[in-house]
C-alpha cells in the first residue's frame, strides 16, 4: 500500500482551494478542541504538588465572601499535625488604571512569620525574607509579577482599596520565586489590622491556610477544624488546596459538561464538513474510479487511496490545528488567569497524541462512505457517470 503514497499525496491536494479550505476549518476545530482538552487536563487531572498535597484551606462554610474571625488562628494551630498556619486575607483593591487587565493581580494580607513555613516551595533570598518579617509597610511579590509590573527591590507600590477602606502603601522589600508561576502579592496582616484602626471586620480573616506535617494528616486536620467549629456562628469548611482551587471553577457553573458538550458539538460540525468535503471529492472523481478499476486497480485498493487522501488532509489541519492551540495556551499563561491552573495551561503529547488521533478518525470516518461507496461502483457505471 506505501507504494501509492505519491498518488495518495497528489490527489489529496489537487483541488488546492478547497483543500486549503478543508485543512483551515479543521485547524480551527482541532485548535479549539486542543485548547479545551489542556484546560480539562490542567483543571481536572493534573494531581497536587507534593507541596500542595500537605496544605489545606479553611474558610467559611456559607461562602467564602463570609470571613472567619482571628482567634480562631490559635485554636487551629494547636491541633495534632499542624506544621503552621496564616491568615489568608484577600485584600482586592486596585493599583493605578483598574480598566488595565495587567494592573489584575493576587493580594493577599499574610503573616509574615509563617506565609514561607506554609509554602515552603517559594524561593527567596534570607535577607529579604527577614526585612519582610521586621518591616511592617514591606511587601513581597513573585517574581512572575514583578517581572510583568517592571518592580524591583526598594520600589514604592500604592494600592486603593475597595474591600476595605484603606489606601496602603508599601515598600517592596522581597521577590520570591514560585514554582507554580502564579502572580501573588504578599503584605503583613498587621499592618492591614492596624490600618482598619478600631472596625469590627479588623479581626476578621477570609481564610486561613494550614501546612499539615503530612499528607495523610490534610484529611483528618480537615475535620477535626470543622468539628471545632461546628457550633460557632462561623462556621468552617476545610479542604485540600487543590479542592479548593476548583472550588472557584463552581462559580460559573458546571465546566465538565461545559467542556464535553463544546468538544463534542465541535466534533460533530468537523465530522459533517469533512464528510460533505470528501463526498463531493468523491463523487467528481467517479470516472477516474472506473479508468482506476479497468488499469486493474482492485476495490481494496481504491478505497484506501480514498481514504489515506482523507487521512492526509486531515491530519495536516490537525497539525496546524495543534501549532495554533499551543499558541493560544500561552497568550493564556501570560495574561491574567481566574483559575490558578490555567496559569500552566499547555499542549502536553498527551493531549497533542489525543487530537492527531481524533483528527485521523475524524478525516477516515467521514470519507468511509463515498469510499466505500466508490470502490464498489461497477466498472460500467463509473465510466457512464457525468457527475
Amino acid at each position: 500500500m506505501f507504494r501509492y503514497l505519491p498518488l495518495v499525496w497528489r490527489n489529496s491536494l489537487r483541488n488546492r482551494r478547497r483543500s486549503i479550505l478543508t485543512i483551515g476549518s479543521f485547524a480551527a476545530s482541532m485548535c479549539l478542541l486542543g485548547v479545551l482538552m489542556a484546560m480539562y487536563q490542567a483543571l481536572f487531572t493534573g494531581e497536587a504538588t507534593p507541596a500542595q498535597a500537605l496544605r489545606l484551606v479553611v474558610r467559611n462554610k456559607v461562602s467564602l465572601t463570609q470571613p472567619l474571625l482571628a482567634s480562631y488562628e490559635p485554636r487551629i494551630s494547636l491541633l495534632p499535625g499542624v506544621r503552621a498556619i496564616t491568615p489568608w486575607q484577600w485584600f482586592g483593591g486596585t493599583y493605578k488604571d483598574s480598566r488595565d487587565a495587567k494592573n489584575f493581580f493576587a493580594r493577599f494580607a499574610v503573616n509574615p512569620a509563617t506565609i514561607f513555613l506554609v509554602r515552603p516551595e517559594l524561593e527567596i533570598p534570607e535577607e529579604q525574607k527577614q526585612a519582610f518579617l521586621h518591616q511592617q509597610t514591606g511587601a513581597v511579590a513573585s517574581s512572575e509579577l514583578a517581572t510583568k509590573m517592571g518592580w524591583k527591590v526598594g520600589d514604592r507600590i500604592n494600592l486603593t482599596g475597595d474591600i476595605f477602606p484603606i489606601n496602603p502603601e508599601f515598600t517592596l522589600v522581597g521577590i520570591f520565586k514560585s514554582p507554580d508561576a502564579d502572580e501573588t502579592f504578599y503584605f503583613s496582616r498587621k499592618y492591614l489590622k492596624e490600618a482598619m484602626g478600631t472596625s469590627s471586620r479588623a479581626d476578621e480573616i477570609g481564610a486561613f491556610l494550614v501546612q499539615a506535617d503530612s499528607a495523610d494528616s490534610v484529611e483528618r486536620i480537615a475535620k477535626q477544624v470543622d468539628e471545632m467549629f461546628a457550633s460557632s456562628p462561623n462556621q468552617t469548611k476545610s479542604e485540600s488546596e487543590r479542592a479548593f482551587q476548583l472550588s472557584f471553577a463552581s462559580f460559573i457553573g458546571n465546566i465538565k459538561v461545559f467542556l464535553f458538550v463544546i468538544c463534542g458539538a465541535v466534533t460533530f460540525t468537523i465530522l459533517l464538513v469533512t464528510g460533505n468535503t470528501m463526498a463531493m471529492s468523491v463523487r467528481e472523481r467517479i470516472r477516474e474510479v472506473g479508468i482506476l478499476k479497468t488499469l486493474g486497480y482492485k476495490p481494496s485498493v481504491i478505497l484506501g487511496i480514498i481514504l489515506g487522501e482523507a487521512a492526509i488532509i486531515s491530519l495536516l489541519g490537525g497539525v496546524l490545528g495543534l501549532l495554533l492551540a499551543s499558541f493560544m495556551t500561552a497568550v493564556v499563561r501570560s495574561g491574567p488567569a481566574f483559575l490558578q491552573g490555567l496559569k500552566t495551561l499547555s499542549i502536553s503529547p498527551l493531549v497533542g497524541f489525543a487530537c492527531l488521533l481524533l483528527a485521523l478518525l475524524i478525516g477516515v470516518l467521514s470519507s468511509l462512505v463515498p469510499a466505500w461507496n466508490a470502490s464498489r461502483t461497477p466498472i460500467l457505471d463509473s465510466l457512464r457517470y457525468s457527475g
